[in-house]
């Protein structure tokens, strides 16, 4: 009997300590059931509040970029309208049945070339964009040097006389109107541009009669004042088609 009693009273000690386990089990149970539960609950997408604000600067810049963009559109078709109407820009003459070169013109460059052959010798001239001067400030002219030679427009030309197989001369000239000036001479020991070049002393410090007889080995070979004279018209013509080709590349570019 004493030991049913001890075991009575161990029972009865047990009891309560069970029942906070049980409710402690549940309480727990219970918390990750609704940890979980809000875990898998569909979230809320965040609003950003300056999307709107965002979407609206973007709108905004697309609209004054079109804007700023058929404003330039107009302005170049009017300046192309202009530039073709001009008479600066018409079209040159045909080529003079005495010009004596083969004219080689690629659009878009600013430069053309003429080629002929002479005796055996090949003869290749590159003529650049003339040099223009307007007549503005003619009238301050009067109180210079009468010794100084006034300004004109002029054409830069680069001659190149080879042989084949053998040495060049190479002249920079300067062609104005009704006449040519020589500026420098070199010697080429061959024909291609990447080889030595043998430059001469100042050309206006050579003998008088060494310079004439320069002028006169340029000219029976095509470079003379008939020829340049021609050449001056045909570079302001160029210079305007390559302007009015510029300008349809840009408003090609713009309109794309």
């Amino acid at each position: 009997m004493a030991f049913t009693s001890i075991l009575r009273k161990t029972a009865n000690s047990l009891a309560p300590l069970a029942i906070r386990l049980t409710r402690v089990q549940r309480n727990y149970h219970s918390c990750i059931f609704t940890a979980l539960n809000h875990g898998f609950q569909p979230q809320q997408p965040t609003v950003n509040r300056f999307y709107p604000n965002t979407l609206h600067f973007s709108t905004a810049v697309d609209s004054q970029k079109s804007a700023s963009d058929e404003s330039l559109l107009r302005v170049i078709e009017s300046e192309i309208q202009s530039a073709e109407e001009s008479d600066e820009y018409d079209q040159a003459e045909g080529t003079p049945s005495e010009f004596p070169f083969k004219i080689e013109d690629t659009p878009g460059l600013q430069t053309i070339t003429l080629t002929r052959e002479y005796d055996g010798e090949l003869i290749k001239v590159n003529v650049h964009m003339p040099d223009l001067v307007t007549g503005e400030g003619e009238a301050d002219d009067d109180n210079d040097d009468d010794t100084e030679k006034p300004s004109k427009s002029n054409v830069p030309l680069v001659v190149n006389v080879s042989k084949k197989d053998g040495p060049s001369l190479e002249f920079n000239c300067t062609a104005y109107p009704d006449e040519i000036t020589i500026d420098s001479l070199s010697v080429r020991n061959s024909n291609s541009e990447d080889e030595l070049a043998y430059e001469g002393p100042d050309f206006y410090d050579l003998d008088e009669n060494l310079q004439k007889a320069f002028h006169k080995y340029l000219e029976i070979r095509g470079i003379k004042p008939s020829t340049t004279n021609y050449l001056h018209e045909y570079m302001i013509n160029k210079d305007g088609r390559e302007y009015i080709l510029w300008l349809k590349n840009l408003k090609k570019f713009i309109e794309e």
